[in-house]
C-alpha cells in the first residue's frame, strides 16, 4: 500500500508543480498584483519539490529491495558467507607437517653446513701444514736412506719405499717449481694488473675462478700418474725412463697453477686497494651469481656432496688468499699494525659474504630436492672415514692425497706460492732471525701433530657414530671393482683351470661398462635397485650385475665430472 501511495504521490508532484509554476506566471504577467500571492506560491513550490526529491528516494529504495528479494538474496549470502566462513587445517596435516619440516631444515641448515666446513677445514689446514712441517723431515730421512744404503747393503728389493719415493718427488718438485717462481717480478705483475679497467678485472677474475677449477680437476691426475708411474713394479730398468716425463709434466702443472693463483691473489689485492672499493664489490657480487646457477637444479645427496666439498676447498684458498694480500699490503706499510685495522673490515665483508651465499645456496637446495639436514652428518663421517682409513696400515695413499682427490684441494701450488710471497716479503738477517725461523717452524710443528690428533679423535667418534668401523678393514673399492671386472670378463684369479667355463664366459658378449653410462643415485632412496642405462635405457634387475653403486665413499671430486646431473 505504501508503495502505491509513493507511487501516486511522485506522479501528482510534477503536476502540482507544473500549476504553481503558471500561476506564478499569471501572477507576474498581471499589473499590480499583490506581492505575497507570489511568495506564498515559491514556498508550495518549493516545499513539493522536497517532497518529490523524497518519494523519489523511496522508490528507488523500494525498487532495489524488491530486486534482491527477486534475486533471493544471493549477493547478501555471498558477502555474509566470505565473512564468516572458515576452514581446518587438520584436514591435510600431512602437507602442513612437511611445511614445517621444510622450514626447520632451512633453520638447521646453518648449524649443520658450518660444522661440516668447520672440520673440512681443519682437514684442509692439516693438509697444508704438512707440505711445511712433515714433508721436509720425510724428504730428509728418505735421502738419509739413500745415502746410508750403501754402508747398510740392501735389506729388501726396494732402495725406497713408495711412500718415500713420493715423498721425494714432492720434495724435488716444490724445490725446482721455487726456484722457476723466484723469476717471476710480483711487483710488475700487481701494476700491470692495476692499469686495467675495472670491467676487464671483473672478466679476468672469472676466468681465474674456471681455470683454477680446470688446473685442481686435471693436476691431481697428473700427480697421481707420476706416483704410480715411479712406484710401480717393473720388470726392465728402462722402464723408470718413463718417469722423467711424467715428473716434467708435473712440474709444469705445479708452476703454472701457482701462477695462476698469484695472479688470482694480485687481482684481489688490486681490489682491496683500489680507492672506490667497486672492484671488490663486484668481485662480492659475483659469489650471488653462483646462487642462480645450483639453487635450481636437481641435486642428489652425491651431488651435494660434491658441491660441499667444493665449498670447503674454495673456502679455505680465499683464507690464504686473504693472508697473502694482507702480507703484501702490510710489507708496503713497513708493517705498520694501524694498516691492519684499515683491511680488517674488508677481509671482514669478504669472508661475510662467502658464508651467507653458501648458507643461502645449501639452504635452498636442500629446500628444493627434500634432502634433510642430517645428510651433512653423512657428509662428516665419510670426510672421517678417509682420514682414519689413511692411519691404517693397509693404507693405499697418503692423507693429504686423499683429501686432494676428495675435495680437489691440492696443497703444492698453494704452498708454493706463500712461501714465494714470504721470503720476498720478510727478510731474515742475523743468528736472531734464524732462532725466529727456527722457532716459528717447531710452532707449525706443534700445531699440525695436535691438529692432527684432534682430528684423529674427531674422525673416530663421527665413524663410530656413522657406524662404519667396519668397513675400515675392508679392501679399496677400486680393488674390489677391478676384481669384480676381472670376474665378469672371464679372467680367472686363482689359476688357468680353476674355472672350467672360462671361456664360455670369455666368449658370452658383454656390454661395454663405464661409470659415465650410469647415474648416480642416493644409496637410501626406495628405487635404489633400479640402475638406468644411457645408451640403452634399459633399467631393473638385468643390469645390476655389470654396473655398481657408488656410495659416498666411492666418489671423489673428480667422479662427478663424468656423470650426468638431472
Amino acid at each position: 500500500m505504501f508503495a502505491v501511495h509513493a507511487v501516486v504521490a511522485v506522479c501528482s508532484c510534477p503536476l502540482n508543480m507544473i500549476t504553481n509554476l503558471h500561476m506564478i506566471k499569471d501572477s507576474i504577467l498581471i499589473p499590480n498584483s499583490n506581492s505575497n500571492n507570489f511568495s506564498i506560491l515559491y514556498c508550495h513550490l518549493r516545499t513539493e519539490l522536497l517532497v518529490y526529491c523524497i518519494l523519489s528516494l523511496h522508490v528507488t529504495l523500494y525498487c532495489l529491495v524488491s530486486v534482491l528479494l527477486y534475486l533471493d538474496l544471493s549477493l547478501v549470502r555471498f558477502i555474509t558467507t566470505e565473512l564468516t566462513r572458515g576452514y581446518f587445517l587438520e584436514h591435510n596435516e600431512a602437507k602442513y607437517t612437511e611445511r614445517r619440516e621444510r622450514v626447520y631444515t632451512c633453520l638447521r641448515i646453518p648449524k649443520e653446513l658450518e660444522k661440516l666446513m668447520t672440520f673440512g677445514f681443519f682437514l684442509c689446514l692439516d693438509a697444508f701444514l704438512y707440505v711445511f712441517t712433515l714433508l721436509p723431515l720425510r724428504v730428509i730421512l728418505a735421502l738419509l736412506r739413500l745415502l746410508t744404503l750403501p754402508c747398510c747393503g740392501l735389506g729388501g728389493s726396494r732402495l725406497l719405499q713408495p711412500a718415500q719415493v713420493c715423498d721425494v718427488l714432492k720434495g724435488f718438485i716444490m724445490v725446482l717449481c721455487y726456484s722457476m717462481m723466484s723469476y717471476v717480478d710480483y711487483a710488475m705483475m700487481y701494476h700491470l694488473i692495476r692499469g686495467q679497467s675495472v670491467i676487464k678485472l671483473y672478466i679476468i677474475y672469472n676466468m681465474l675462478e674456471v681455470a683454477d677449477r680446470l688446473f685442481s680437476s686435471f693436476g691431481q691426475d697428473i700427480l697421481d700418474a707420476l706416483y704410480w708411474t715411479a712406484t710401480e713394479p717393473k720388470e726392465k730398468k728402462r722402464a723408470h725412463i718413463g718417469v722423467i716425463p711424467h715428473f716434467l709434466m708435473a712440474v709444469l702443472y705445479v708452476f703454472l697453477h701457482a701462477i695462476l693463483i698469484m695472479v688470482q691473489a694480485t687481482t684481489l689485492n688490486v681490489a682491496f686497494n683500489s680507492h672506490n672499493k667497486s672492484l671488490l664489490t663486484i668481485m662480492m657480487s659475483n659469489n650471488f651469481v653462483e646462487i642462480k646457477g645450483s639453487v635450481f637444479k636437481k641435486f642428489e645427496k652425491n651431488n651435494l656432496f660434491q658441491m660441499s666439498n667444493s665449498d670447503i676447498k674454495e673456502r679455505f684458498t680465499n683464507y690464504i688468499l686473504l693472508l697473502i694480500v694482507c702480507l703484501r699490503n702490510m710489507e708496503q706499510f713497513s708493517w705498520n699494525p694501524d694498516h691492519l685495522w684499515v683491511l680488517f673490515p674488508d677481509v671482514v665483508m669478504v669472508i661475510a659474504s662467502e658464508v651467507a651465499v653458501d648458507v643461502v645456496k645449501h639452504a635452498f637446495i636442500t629446500k628444493f630436492n627434500d634432502i634433510s639436514a642430517d645428510v651433512y652428518g653423512e657428509y662428516r663421517a665419510s670426510l672421517a672415514f678417509d682420514l682414519v682409513s689413511s692411519r691404517q696400515k693397509n693404507a693405499y695413499t697418503d692423507y693429504s692425497d686423499s683429501v686432494s682427490r676428495r675435495m680437489g684441494f691440492i696443497p703444492l701450488p698453494l704452498a708454493l706460492l706463500l712461501i714465494r710471497v714470504v721470503t720476498s716479503s720478510v727478510k731474515i738477517q742475523g743468528s736472531l732471525s734464524f732462532m725466529c725461523v727456527l722457532l716459528f717452524y717447531l710452532g707449525m710443528i706443534t700445531l699440525k701433530v695436535l691438529n692432527s690428533i684432534v682430528l684423529l679423535g674427531t674422525s673416530c667418534v663421527f665413524v663410530k657414530e656413522a657406524k662404519m668401523e667396519e668397513k675400515l678393514f675392508d679392501p679399496p673399492p677400486s680393488v674390489v671393482s677391478s676384481q669384480a671386472t676381472a670376474d665378469k670378463g672371464g679372467t680367472p684369479l686363482a689359476s688357468d683351470n680353476s674355472q672350467p667355463n672360462a671361456t664360455a664366459e670369455t666368449s658370452a658378449p658383454t656390454l661395454p661398462k663405464s661409470d659415465s653410462d650410469t647415474f648416480l643415485t642416493t644409496p637410501d632412496e626406495e628405487d635404489d635397485d633400479k640402475i638406468i642405462n644411457a645408451d640403452t635405457g634399459l633399467e631393473g634387475d638385468g643390469l645390476k650385475s655389470r654396473t655398481p653403486k657408488k656410495d659416498l665413499l666411492e666418489i671423489d671430486r673428480f667422479t662427478i665430472c663424468g656423470n650426468r646431473i638431472d
